[in-house]
């Protein structure tokens, strides 16, 4: 691992994901895949197309076979099943957004509501008042960008969420829908930690402060933001000439 950074304190460390393999048929997806999130703000998963970006985060969930260990505020989580992860306060948001298309607005957010969890749709919202505003629109005659914002808006909704895996948030989107999201991301990170897989590299340099870059399935560089982004020899090495440049 090059130009790695000390790991936070472990009373900091929210995630901790330890040797994490995975294979898809006899594909090596992940080979040992270590990193840590510290608790509060947002962690940047980058890398390129292809190199376990998202293979990482349905790992993290439970989502796929994997091996290695996962701990969540210290506590292991391979042997539990999903469902179990998301009640210990993990939310994920797909790249491909999985809003129940013939469901409406309402009924998609009130599908994410956990039994005992404090609700916050006053944020929802506040961040997000089109979705009120759509509450009776089915959410398959939406636009893309109206779509993501469902889908962060069931991740923000219970209170009892600590994490949220998001997948490539802007990835389709307007540039004003990108802002809105950003916009939205950065408030999020205020009230829960956030692991953040990104192909845009200018929204990750905005949002992100601490990075872990995959590369062919293993961890290549872990680090500040600025570390990476502010040195194009760097950047060039482990994203390609596209990180190169200001936010």
């Amino acid at each position: 691992m090059s130009a790695a950074v000390q790991p936070a304190a472990a009373a900091d460390t929210l995630l901790a994901v330890r040797d994490l393999d995975v294979y898809i048929g006899e594909s090596h997806i992940l080979q040992g895949v270590s990193f840590g999130v510290r608790r509060g703000g947002i962690t940047g998963l980058l890398g390129r197309n292809g190199v376990g970006k998202t293979t990482t985060l349905r790992g993290v969930l439970g989502l796929i076979a994997r091996t290695g260990s996962v701990l969540l505020a210290g506590e292991e989580t391979t042997r539990l099943a999903t469902h179990e992860i998301v009640r210990r306060g993990v939310a994920y948001v797909p790249e491909d957004r999985d809003v129940f298309a013939g469901l409406t607005v309402e009924e998609n957010l009130r599908l994410a509501e956990r039994a005992g969890a404090p609700l916050r749709y006053d944020l929802v919202y506040e961040l997000f008042p089109e979705l009120k505003q759509r509450a009776a629109q089915k959410a398959g005659t939406l636009s893309g960008g109206q779509q993501q914002m469902v889908a962060l808006a069931r991740a923000l909704l219970n209170g009892d969420n600590t994490i949220l895996l998001v997948d490539e948030p802007t990835k389709g989107l307007a540039p004003l829908v990108v802002r809105h999201v950003v916009d939205a991301l950065r408030r999020a990170a205020e009230i829960a930690t956030i692991l953040l897989v990104e192909q845009n590299l200018s929204v990750a340099h905005s949002l992100v402060k601490d990075v872990v870059v995959l590369d062919q399935g293993r961890v290549s560089f872990t680090g500040d933001v600025e570390q990476l982004m502010g040195d194009p020899a760097l950047a060039r090495r482990h994203l390609g000439l596209a990180a190169v440049g200001g936010h």
